[in-house]
């Protein structure tokens, strides 16, 4: 299984659990209509983020190389030379 499925089910949990409750813990208290949503919503990306940055680091490199791999390969299949990332104007430019 790809990497970046279970690392984003993970993100995906992590934000609908903090945004769950956040938005209960906000629930007694009066805000406008579309306060307490837009709270739990920003407290979920924060927290969801943060989280996984700081206690997944092995699942997020996987990730990364797996997308560096597929970037790679493409790459590859283009025709393109991996180790020359100059656009075609500097590669002609380079041969005057």
């Amino acid at each position: 299984m790809p990497a970046w499925i279970p690392y984003t089910l993970l993100r995906l949990a992590l934000f609908g659990g903090t945004f769950a409750l956040v938005y209960v813990l906000l629930a007694p208290y009066a805000l406008p209509a579309m306060m307490a949503p837009l709270l739990a919503a920003l407290a979920a990306v924060i927290v969801s983020l943060t989280v996984s940055y700081i206690f997944f680091p092995t699942l997020r490199n996987r990730v990364a190389a797996e997308f560096a791999a597929s970037r790679e390969r493409s790459r590859q299949k283009a025709g393109v030379p991996s180790s020359d990332e100059r656009g075609p104007d500097e590669r002609a430019e380079d041969l005057d």
